[in-house]
């Protein structure tokens, strides 16, 4: 498999844009396509060891302004309050028709298209970390100034790692709270249900072996059989026997509340991230 983009830059390649530039290398991206800025020159060594061509920024100030010169796709990758101030400075230096992609959270198009030229395009990605492993999930939202042309160049970042789920961009902050901040309750999980199993007297590495064997176990077969969850779990779930008692407990609990309600804490979030 390989993946052909054009002159791209990223800049400010850390957790997340370093995921998804992992997940483009794995799909067979042409190194020598990319230009990466990244705030220590320490960083910027580890990428040109991976044959990228990387230029910090504490060492060389011009280098986020020297990146997007003739890049049709510019990747950012900052924090969200490094966006605007980024923005501002690349701006006289974008082609005239490069399309803008940013992967932070609570940024919107309408401020970015507002510090970019006319004819620069604006999209806005919200991909999860699994993009470093080719199983991301990334919600895809254009802005008013990005055309379908935009959109596929944008989304090619992404299928290339997994799969793009494109929605309006009122609806993208609920959908990050999904998948994007997605792994981390799949991560407390294990954490807890490994913890769980340690107080059951398993040692740390059988608990791990176990727990991690049936999520990744369970996730193959919900993917492979096409059945959906609920009909899995009744399969499962033999009437008076011990995993009925357990999922008893687990209703209880209320998880589709308590999931509801993480994803609003995370919604709310980046509204006030937006605001600020």
């Amino acid at each position: 498999m390989t993946i052909d983009l054009p002159r791209t830059a990223m800049l400010g390649v850390g957790s997340m844009s370093g995921a998804v530039l992992d997940g483009l290398l794995a799909a067979g991206l042409d190194p020598a396509t990319v230009t990466l800025t990244t705030r220590s020159e320490a960083s910027a060594a580890a990428h040109r060891e991976r044959g990228l061509h990387a230029v910090a920024t504490d060492t060389d100030p011009d280098a986020n302004r020297a990146a997007v010169r003739g890049a049709a796709l510019v990747v950012l990758g900052v924090k969200p309050y490094g966006i605007a101030d980024l923005l501002a400075e690349v701006a006289p230096d974008l082609a005239p028709d490069a399309v803008v992609v940013s992967v932070a959270v609570g940024t919107t198009t309408a401020s970015m298209e507002a510090l970019v030229p006319a004819g620069v395009r604006v999209v806005r990605a919200l991909p999860n970390t699994p993009v470093g492993v080719g199983l991301g999930v990334t919600g895809i939202s254009a802005g008013a100034s990005a055309d379908d042309a935009a959109v596929a160049l944008a989304s090619s970042v992404f299928t290339a790692s997994g799969e793009v789920v494109a929605v309006p961009e009122s609806q993208l902050d609920a959908l990050s709270a999904v998948s994007g901040s997605g792994p981390a309750y799949v991560f407390l999980v294990v954490e807890q249900w490994q913890q769980a199993a340690e107080a059951l007297g398993f040692t740390p590495e059988q608990a791990a072996t176990m727990v991690r064997g049936t999520m990744r176990g369970a996730v193959e077969l919900l993917g492979r059989s096409g059945r959906e969850p609920a009909d899995l779990r009744r399969a499962v779930t033999s009437p008076k026997g011990t995993t009925e008692r357990a999922v008893a407990v687990l209703q209880d609990a209320d998880l589709s509340d308590t999931f509801l309600r993480a994803s609003r804490a995370a919604i709310a979030r980046a509204e006030e991230i937006a605001a600020s």
